[in-house]
């Protein structure tokens, strides 16, 4: 009987947490410890000199697919590969949140023998941070009722308010509810307020875990808080958390959560653990603050971008990057046959459903229908001056034929190197060829650059995306886009940069169109903007109705259930 996730994790003994620092060069002094197998890392040590500047790889993939291309477990297992060829490297990941599937399993930090360990304590709390997140957003919503209550000075409009409340839980009862009920007190004044819509989101999902990883310091975390919209008042003026006096406390709450947590990989590799935004309406990346202090402290950090390179990578490039001022060297795009095949639309696949038989055969003609994703998200990369190298992550029914024609496409789209990868199953060991790889291309000469200016407009920058990431051949807008791109424009957030909410599952806006689609027109129905985290993020393609859920934008991240149906919104 073969060896779960869990099972696999709590077999093999832990480093003590005091080695796993030392290789970074980090003491006691740095270091507040959580128990015995994680510890947070201490901001003064961004104030030291830089003794090194490690070399930065981003992991990503192609569009994903409900199979599952191992994204993950690149990110831990090629750091540990890159350490088993003498380099030394640190591995650095978000935090799994709970709200989309709560419980103790292995594979949310990774899987096999390429994991981040113990994942008990990673799948929960671990140092509080999504607590404190949750607090400090929801503390902002009181501070809003209790504003709204006390005579509302700020004018606001209660149509118009953004802000809702958050939990780190997928509680589909909370989605949509009404607040301040409770009638008059027994003095004739009012009791909690004035009723009004609004609702939950999961906590991932809040801005402050978007400003938290874009954060460069207690200064700039404070700064962005104080950013907030929380809505706009009867003149359609924006109302911020630093009008409502509540951005002070907000950040009392975070200080702690603004420091990264250590941790280790199964082979003792160093791993930070830090922040948790979603990639579809946030920018899917790990802090920068965790990046700054692996990269004075290792060889080579290795971190990794949400879904595909068209929306993790490419928010990792124009958002954080952008925010960081970091250059990336290299980038890992992990890729799988039978994801490639199924790119081809001739398979129907369904979470929890049976594999279609034709995946696990030779298939030739279907992989060659699918590359074309492969091939596209290879130019999404190198559009940005980056050096990619293509893991294809293996499966037992996987023939050398197919892995020969995918090594062959990926370096004639560009690829500096393609490798076989058999992290999961052998850990470090099975991805010393990539790990070769990703020094060589380390090494090239580095032509890093962002998409688009500063300067361009709202419209611009979306254009720019949809038509060189997606292929769009242009962009459609609804009238309420039209309507928010020109009031984010007039209220001066014209210059922040665009975090497209669309499908994950599409280079389209359309999660049907599979493969690298061509001759459509990118759909935004509408736009919102996060002003603290420090972007727009424009609300792609249609409106679908679903039971219990009413009206959803298409193709967002869906929670699935054992039968493969939709159940809910994460």
């Amino acid at each position: 009987m073969s060896l779960n996730d869990l099972d696999i994790a709590r077999s093999i003994p832990l480093r003590p947490l005091a080695e796993v620092a030392r290789v970074m060069g980090l003491t006691a002094d740095d270091l507040e410890p959580y128990g015995h197998t994680k510890a947070k890392i201490k901001l003064d040590r961004l104030k030291q000199p830089a003794d090194k500047q490690g070399k930065y790889i981003v992991v990503t993939a192609i569009t994903p697919t409900p199979l599952g291309e191992g994204k993950t477990v690149h990110t831990v297992g090629i750091s540990q590969a890159l350490n088993r060829i003498g380099k030394g490297t640190c591995c650095v990941i978000r935090q799994p949140s709970m709200g989309p599937v709560f419980g103790i399993k292995g594979g949310a930090a990774g899987g096999g023998y390429s994991q981040v360990v113990p994942p008990e304590e990673l799948n929960l709390h671990l140092t509080g941070d999504f607590h404190a997140v949750t607090s400090a957003h929801n503390l902002c919503s009181a501070f809003l009722d209790a504003h709204l209550f006390h005579g509302n000075d700020l004018n606001i409009d209660p149509e118009q308010i953004t802000w809702r409340r958050v939990i780190d839980m997928n509680d589909r009862a909370l989605r949509e509810i009404e607040v301040a009920h409770g009638g008059p007190r027994h003095d004739g004044k009012r009791g909690n307020g004035t009723p009004r819509r609004t609702g939950f989101d999961i906590t991932s999902a809040s801005e402050i875990m978007a400003i938290l990883g874009l954060a460069t310091d207690i200064h700039d975390l404070r700064r962005r808080l104080g950013a907030i919209v929380i809505g706009y008042n009867q003149d359609n003026k924006p109302v911020t958390a630093e009008q409502l006096k509540a951005a002070g406390a907000m950040c009392a709450i975070l200080k702690d959560a603004l420091k990264p947590t250590l941790m280790q990989t199964l082979e003792g590799t160093p791993a930070i653990v830090h922040t948790g935004p979603f990639a579809n309406i946030a920018h899917g990346n790990s802090s920068i603050v965790a990046d700054r202090i692996a990269l004075r402290a290792a060889d080579y950090v290795v971190t990794e971008a949400g879904f595909g390179a068209d929306m993790g990578a490419e928010k990792f490039f124009d958002i954080k990057c952008r925010a960081s001022g970091l250059k990336p060297d290299a980038a890992l795009l992990v890729a799988t046959v039978r994801a490639i095949k199924a790119h081809s639309g001739r398979f129907e696949i369904k979470a929890g459903k049976p594999l279609p038989d034709g995946l696990g055969k030779e298939d030739l003609e279907a992989l060659a229908e699918g590359v074309c994703n492969l091939e596209k998200q290879i130019e999404n990369v190198r559009q940005f001056g980056v050096p990619v190298v293509v893991a294809i992550n293996v499966f037992p029914t996987d023939t050398e034929n197919e892995i020969e024609f995918l090594k062959e496409k990926a370096l004639a789209a560009g690829a500096s190197a393609a490798h076989v990868s058999t992290l999961f199953a052998e850990g470090g060991k099975g991805g010393e060829d990539l790990a070769h790889a990703l020094v060589a291309a380390c090494d090239e000469p580095s032509t890093f650059k962002l998409l688009y200016e500063d300067d361009a407009t709202l419209k611009e920058k979306i254009e720019a995306i949809a038509t060189k990431i997606y292929g769009a051949e242009g962009v459609d807008y609804e009238e309420e886009a039209d309507k928010q791109l020109a009031r984010f424009e007039e209220n001066g957030f014209g210059k922040l940069p665009i975090c497209m909410a669309k499908t994950q599952y599409s280079l389209s806006h359309d999660p049907a169109l599979k493969g690298r689609p061509t001759g459509f027109r990118f759909k935004v129905r509408d736009a919102r903007v996060a002003v603290g985290a420090g972007f727009v993020y424009p609300l792609a393609g249609s409106i679908m109705t679903m039971p219990g859920l009413g009206k959803t934008p298409a193709g967002m991240n869906m929670d699935i259930d054992e039968n493969g149906d939709v159940v809910g919104m994460l």
